[in-house]
């Protein structure tokens, strides 16, 4: 999700008031004095001279023992770099084994080098104010800039793979994924790089679909055409195939800018090039509060691994579920976490981008797909 805490509190409408400027910052307000109130020896260090956490890592939840087998007990999770602004789309590039992600307010891309931990924190400036990131089938990078989706090819050009759709400019790209049977191109059009300066430009005149109406996209590996294949969510974010490839899965962040829109993750049945029977699969509410699922990925199981936030501690961090739509694990992190991708040599290194920090954590279980 690309919008900024600014355009959070203007747009959204007094009715949706866990959200509207008085209650945001009153919550900013109680999670100060809270922090204040915590120990040295309670909060959680992720610094580079922090005392070892004691195995098994607390902020690792298991919610159902029999459904989620992915918890290693003796790992943590860990933070490897901060410093972003808004770090989103991660990327794992299993050729060259590191992890590409995005700062979008700070307009520039990172890597992580899994062989010694290396950070480049300039691997691509300017980025267009990019967001998400994937990798094809033949190792070529796939970004979604600011108003376009892009491709790196191996001789160092970029291939502009779409910029408009329906004879409309794109609204604001977001994130993707490539089906490996006919190399298509699916893609979220939700427009937050549109909407606010902070992360793009403004040029929505007023209206909160700057173009056109918020939708998914796929484009022809062959022919190059854009096309809609759903318009149901409010807006369309996160976006991952199921482990099969038989569903799409869809998250919604509506809630940013429509008071009727809920914090839920769609399911698709594919039929080919098209999609049907699009319904609300998993629904973010927990403990009587719900926060934006913002990006996910599958496991080999089926399971949904979705970056969440925007609700406080105890919440933010990465939710899992099962195919069903039943939340089974939980892994907490001190900031939102907006998304994730698996990787390592083993694609069993959860890697989560969360607002101004890079964390991992390994899981057994592995990642159903290549990045």
């Amino acid at each position: 999700m690309t919008n900024s805490r600014h355009d959070l509190i203007k747009d959204v409408p007094a009715e949706a008031d866990r959200f509207d400027r008085r209650t945001l910052l009153k919550g900013v307000a109680g999670f100060a004095a809270a922090a204040a109130a915590v120990s040295p020896a309670v909060a959680r260090d992720y610094g580079p001279g922090a005392q070892p956490q004691r195995y098994p890592d607390p902020d690792i939840v298991v919610i159902d023992e029999k459904r989620f087998k992915a918890k290693v007990g003796n790992t943590v999770i860990k933070r490897l770099f901060t410093g972003c602004l808004w770090a989103e789309g991660p990327a794992w590039n299993t050729q060259g084994q590191y992890l590409v992600w995005s700062d979008i307010p700070n307009n520039r891309q990172l890597r992580y080098l899994d062989d010694d931990g290396h950070i480049s924190q300039q691997f691509r400036k300017p980025s267009n104010e990019s967001n998400g990131n994937t990798f094809d089938y033949e190792g070529r990078q796939i970004t979604a800039e600011r108003t376009r989706l892009v491709r790196f090819e191996h001789n160092g050009t970029v291939t502009v793979l779409a910029e408009k759709a329906n004879d409309k400019p794109l609204n604001g790209p977001n994130d993707m994924v490539v089906n490996p049977a006919d190399k298509s191109i699916w893609f979220t059009d939700p427009g937050y790089g549109s909407i606010n300066l902070y992360e793009g430009q403004n040029v929505r005149n007023g209206s909160n679909q700057p173009f056109q109406k918020e939708a998914v996209y796929r484009v022809d590996a062959q022919s190059g055409a854009v096309t809609k294949v759903a318009d149901e969510p409010f807006k369309p974010n996160g976006i991952a195939f199921s482990h099969d490839y038989k569903k799409l899965y869809v998250c919604d962040t509506g809630i940013t800018h429509y008071p009727n829109a809920k914090n839920v993750v769609w399911q698709y049945d594919i039929n080919g090039d098209k999609l049907s029977n699009g319904k609300p699969l998993v629904d973010m509410t927990l403990d009587g509060k719900s926060g934006f699922p913002d990006g996910l990925r599958v496991d080999i199981d089926g399971n949904l691994w979705v970056g969440a936030g925007w609700v406080g501690e105890g919440y933010d961090g990465v939710h899992i579920f099962a195919p069903d739509g039943q939340r089974i694990g939980q892994i907490k992190l001190p900031e939102i976490c907006a998304n994730v991708c698996f990787g390592g040599k083993k694609r069993n290194r959860l890697f989560m981008t969360a607002s101004q920090s890079l964390y991992a954590v390994y899981v057994e279980t592995q990642g159903a797909h290549i990045c």
